[in-house]
């Protein structure tokens, strides 16, 4: 009999957490919450605060691994299939509309004076939208993360976020993209066996100012639909990345066509002008800085922040040394290398901020919630047994019907009529389901880890995904057009 009471107690208090996490969601059920919260004897101790919940539910042993619909505490909601897709389906298909224009826009690029006579531009060119993209991303992961957690009421605190987050993405911007612009030149120099100090010039004040006013612009466009959707009651981790995405690329792209070749009129005469505007910006640094240190929201990131945006840059400047390796060889690349990394990048960079978003709401930094886990098999990440999983399906399966869309559309409008092959598309969907599977999976693994270590994934977890994703699908699809012309079944580039 003393054995079986035991096993009673001993059953209670495991589940009695659980239980309160459950309840706690539920306001009304004030009487119900005391009993669950007061201990049931004496000794056995009480919970006093939702940190404790969180630590004891934390450690309970076996917890279901199907929680897909069940109630997860602090809030988190649980959005149905359809409601996920559709949300995601329309900004989606929009961003694959700018990725084809920002394909077709460097094919056309590609050919200006400009970039064939200072060709690290093309170097430059991978890192630069990666940079973009992940400070971009970031902003919009904080974000939707604030609204989820019901910090959008107040105009005067939407204000606030708004300021505080568009100067420390014009700090990151202005060191990050002076950053990017030395390692292309240095990897030209290296490459080239010569260094060109006027073109160093025209590449870094090329670089920074398409970065800021890229970065300013989109970054009031997301910050418009992220508030939007919070007031329509619909996720914005669902929207905000892939609307920015949509025009993000070829506006950066352009900007920095026309940019670099207004300075490349006068770079050789007049280089003065050039080192004039890297001054200014330079100048602006301590201001933006100001206001940064001024604001609740973002004054931790302009410490904790620098690390992943800056490692990302050297990441994807590997895919910039690809594309610039690969171009000579293969024409048409260009048209589809934007495609491939921007989708990958949108995909990942949604599921990234919804983790994110679910780790925030349901525990606390440093402790993995009992309806997840750290270590896990692909399949479980991405198919069935996770609370994520369902929407990893959801992206995967977006991916191979807007990738086929995006495919043809592109390939037509590049050379005015279908060119592509059965052969071109199995290798092409092959490639790009490797690299979003691939990138899903270790955005499970990298944002887990990094909330077991109390790094705010919000705020880390994206650059380091899209940066990998960046040379993952450089890489790829240079081995599918490698991997065609050695089965002399080669595409038209």
């Amino acid at each position: 009999m003393d054995a079986s009471r035991d096993l009673e107690k001993e059953a209670a208090q495991r589940a009695r957490p659980a239980m309160a996490a459950i309840l706690l969601q539920r306001p009304e059920n004030r009487d119900e919450k005391a009993a669950v919260l007061a201990p049931s004897s004496p000794g056995n101790g009480s919970l006093h605060s939702v940190a404790s919940i969180a630590t004891i539910t934390s450690i309970t042993t076996d917890p279901d691994p199907d929680l897909e619909s069940a109630k997860l505490r602090g809030g988190a909601k649980q959005e149905k299939w359809w409601s996920t897709a559709l949300q995601v389906a329309v900004p989606f298909f929009l961003a694959g509309i700018g990725t084809i224009g920002a394909g077709l826009t460097l094919g056309v690029v590609q050919e200006w004076e400009v970039f064939t006579d200072v060709s690290a531009l093309l170097i430059l060119v991978p890192p630069l939208l990666g940079l973009k993209g992940n400070l971009d991303m970031c902003l919009a992961s904080r974000l939707s993360t604030q609204a989820n957690l019901g910090k959008m009421e107040s105009w005067h605190e939407i204000w606030k976020m708004v300021v505080g987050n568009v100067a420390v993405v014009q700090v990151q911007a202005i060191v990050a993209a002076l950053l990017v612009s030395l390692f292309a030149v240095s990897m030209s120099a290296i490459k080239d066996g010569t260094f060109n100090v006027n073109h160093a010039l025209l590449l870094s004040a090329a670089s920074v100012t398409t970065a800021t006013s890229s970065c300013f612009v989109l970054d009031l466009v997301m910050i418009g639909v992220i508030v939007v959707a919070y007031r329509l009651h619909m996720n914005p981790d669902n929207l905000a990345t892939p609307v920015a995405a949509s025009i993000g690329d070829v506006v950066s792209i352009t900007l920095l066509a026309q940019i670099a070749s207004s300075f490349f009129r006068f770079h050789d005469t007049a280089y003065w002008i050039l080192l004039v505007v890297i001054v200014a910006y330079l100048l602006l640094l301590p201001i933006w800085v100001f206001i940064v240190l001024r604001n609740q929201y973002t004054r931790p990131v302009l410490t904790s922040g620098w690390i992943p945006v800056l490692s990302a840059l050297f990441i994807s400047g590997l895919g910039g040394l690809v594309l610039d390796s690969v171009v000579e060889k293969y024409k048409s690349f260009v048209v589809f290398q934007p495609i491939i990394n921007g989708i990958g990048g949108n995909l990942v960079s949604v599921q990234a901020s919804r983790i994110s978003t679910m780790l925030h709401q349901t525990s606390l930094p440093g402790i993995i919630p009992p309806h997840s886990t750290l270590c896990v098999t692909p399949w479980a990440a991405l198919f069935k047994g996770l609370p994520h999983a369902s929407t990893a399906r959801i992206l995967i399966s977006m991916n191979l019907i807007g990738q086929v869309v995006f495919l043809f559309t592109a390939d037509y409008i590049h050379w005015g009529q279908s060119t592509v092959t059965a052969a071109f598309v199995l290798s092409y969907l092959t490639v790009t389901l490797l690299q979003v599977m691939i990138l899903l999976y270790i955005a499970h693994l990298l944002i887990h880890l990094m909330w077991k270590w109390k790094v705010d994934p919000d705020n880390s977890s994206i650059p380091f995904l899209t940066a990998f994703g960046d040379v993952l699908g450089t890489s790829l699809l240079a081995l599918a057009f490698f991997f065609l012309d050695t089965l002399h079944l080669p595409y038209n580039g």
